[in-house]
């Protein structure tokens, strides 16, 4: 990758466009702001339609109605612009259905506050809503690629392996006891991928708060976190264990517990089974469904992942996205015993996530998987392809965040965190297309990181606020 030009004043626009109609779309979808329309029933204002209101409330909803005017006018003068500057036709199409569709949520957005919202008109609400914001990320995206994008950079083909021998490989192993027990001790624990533990584990965490809100019990936090943990480091065990001989061979694995020998496969595969069965007996103490999703995740990240969609398709991480998802799921069923649609529909964010996520580091190494043999997206479809779809998961990713926000047990914390570390996020990614070096990779592989972190703690606060 290499650097190319700085960010164009358009693609700005289109940015901050679309960041203040996905502030809309989540604020409308709490239901703070729907209780706050029930002080201000009347349009546009207040009272008799022209008068100020009389509480707090009722200027939340007149805020959120000035906003809404302020963004309506950004949307038109965003279309304007694209238009005057002979934008391509698909970019144009994309803001002339985001600019036809705003009065239609006005309209729709005033019926709501004179009416009542029932469950059709709510829907109706954020579909139309939805639809704007997915016109203006269509049209971001389209922008960047005729602006950053080579269309000649994709080979197309499933890349063969052009790695050296194994035995080209002679890792240094500590001698003196003292150091090699720290190396030791240090190669288990980077068996178990601790980076991802973190994280994940606040996914089943965030996944927890929102089945129960306050009322979380401390054994069932403990043993769903405690399950977790070790699950990952089982899976993150076997992942180790099925790519040693190639971590061997590759710069960036090269220095892995198994290709540095530290650890014997022998040991590794105790170490992992050991780890899944307390995992698995701590699931089980809660629930059985746990259970059954703890060894669901373990298997897919670490046989279903690793060995068949890694090293088989080009959709590995869509697909591979799964296994990341499911401790939502778990945290979900600890709390409740039964698969949910809040469950359902945290997972589906973190699934969304993935991509536009992982994407950034699969550019930042591309060289390094095209040499080991792996399909990954910018070695087959080609970096331009890749950044477009990391804006596509990306803008899905909000769309997905911003329907969670009508969950009862979220406020303003979420909605106000997700538009903050979101339009980091954005404008990351943006970067990425004009610089396209492997520090703006990194650094939107790190945006996406704080996004879900932030989003998934104002969950926690959110939910479990008193």
């Amino acid at each position: 990758m290499s650097d190319t030009e700085t960010p164009d004043r358009f693609a700005g626009l289109l940015a901050a466009t679309a960041m203040g109609v996905y502030l809309l779309l989540a604020v409308g979808a709490t239901t703070a702001i729907t209780d706050a329309s029930a002080a201000c029933t009347a349009w546009p204002v207040c009272g008799d339609g022209w008068t100020l209101p009389t509480t707090t409330d009722g200027y939340v909803a007149l805020g959120h109605r000035l906003v809404a005017f302020v963004v309506g006018l950004l949307v038109v003068a965003t279309a304007v612009v694209g238009w005057r500057r002979g934008e391509s036709r698909r970019v144009r199409a994309a803001l002339g259905v985001s600019v036809l569709l705003y009065p239609v949520q006005a309209a729709v957005g005033a019926v709501v506050a004179t009416s009542g919202a029932t469950f059709t008109l709510s829907v109706l609400h954020l579909a139309v809503a939805m639809a704007i914001f997915a016109g203006l990320v269509a049209a971001l995206a389209w922008t960047l690629e005729a602006q950053t994008g080579d269309a000649n950079d994709a080979s197309g083909t499933m890349p063969e392996p052009d790695l050296p021998p194994a035995d080209d490989h002679q890792p240094t192993i500590p001698t003196e006891p003292v150091a090699r027990a720290k190396a030791t001790a240090n190669a288990y624990f980077r068996l178990m991928k601790p980076r991802l533990m973190w994280l994940l584990c606040l996914v089943a965490s965030a996944g927890m708060a929102l089945a129960s809100g306050p009322g979380l019990d401390i054994y069932t936090v403990l043993a769903t976190l405690g399950g977790g943990a070790l699950s990952i480091g089982a899976s993150g065990t076997f992942n180790h264990i099925l790519e040693r001989d190639i971590d061997r061979r590759m710069q960036r694995t090269s220095d892995r517990p198994l290709a540095t020998d530290l650890v014997p496969v022998s040991h590794a595969i105790a170490f992992g089974v050991a780890l899944a069965a307390i995992s698995l007996a701590l699931f089980a103490s809660v629930n059985l469904l746990v259970a059954v999703l703890g060894l669901a995740a373990i298997l897919f990240y670490s046989v279903v992942y690793t060995l068949i969609l890694k090293p088989n398709t080009v959709q590995n991480t869509v697909l591979g996205g799964a296994a990341g998802a499911l401790p939502a799921l778990i945290g979900w069923v600890a709390v409740t015993g039964e698969v949910g649609l809040g469950g359902i529909a945290l997972a589906t964010v973190i699934f969304l996530w993935t991509p536009a996520h992982f994407y950034n580091l699969a550019l930042a190494y591309k060289d390094d998987y095209e040499r080991g043999g792996f399909p990954m997206m910018p070695v087959v479809r080609g970096e331009t392809t890749t950044r477009r779809h990391i804006l596509w998961y990306l803008g899905a990713t909000f769309l997905a965040a911003g329907a969670l926000a009508a969950s009862e047990a979220l406020g303003w914390v979420y909605v106000l965190s997700g538009v903050v570390v979101g339009a980091v996020f954005l404008w990351a990614v943006v970067r990425l297309h004009y610089e396209q070096t492997e520090a703006a990779a990194f650094r939107a592989f790190h945006a996406s990181n704080a996004y879900l972190g932030v989003m998934l703690l104002a969950i926690v606060i959110d939910t479990l606020a008193v």
